[in-house]
């Protein structure tokens, strides 16, 4: 009686294995997640418009049928002063919250984290077309919108 034979096959396999997906983790995590995760390319024009366009919170705005986002419903151009900044010239903290989540595919997501105290500012430079509605999450008649359009040239 011969005691069957043993094959080193099944190990060489297995360590083939081992060996190859450590190569695809490797690759995918050098080359192809850091790629995949970059921020898209935007025209440095966009990126550093020749103004910035500034909205008030105005003094008072807490107050409800005070005037609040000063001015309200502007239209905001690409390229030229898509860097709006929202100013507290209020004496009370106040945030800049979308209505619907909205996401620059640039710049992130858009609305100031946590509340903007008297004094302070918050700042967002919108990269692509659209309208956006937002509002002041503890006074919620606080409502304001915005255009982002294309410059003609």
């Amino acid at each position: 009686m011969s005691a069957p034979a043993s094959s080193h096959a099944y190990g060489i396999g297995v360590v083939a294995l081992i060996i190859g997906m450590g190569a695809s983790i490797l690759f995918y995590t050098s080359f192809y997640l850091p790629e995949s995760l970059e921020k898209p390319s935007v025209d440095l024009h966009i990126l550093e418009p020749t103004e910035s366009f500034m909205i008030s919170i105005a003094e008072g705005a807490a107050t409800e049928g005070n005037p609040s986002y000063i001015p309200n419903n502007p239209k905001i151009t690409l390229t030229i002063d898509n860097r709006v900044l929202w100013m507290n010239d209020d004496m009370t903290p106040h945030t800049v919250t979308a209505d619907h989540r909205h996401v620059d595919s640039y710049s992130g997501e858009f609305g100031s984290n946590g509340v903007v105290m008297p004094g302070d500012s918050y700042e967002f430079i919108f990269t692509e077309p659209q309208e956006l509605h937002y509002h002041c999450d503890p006074h919620p008649w606080m409502t304001g919108s915005l255009i982002v359009e294309k410059s003609r040239f």
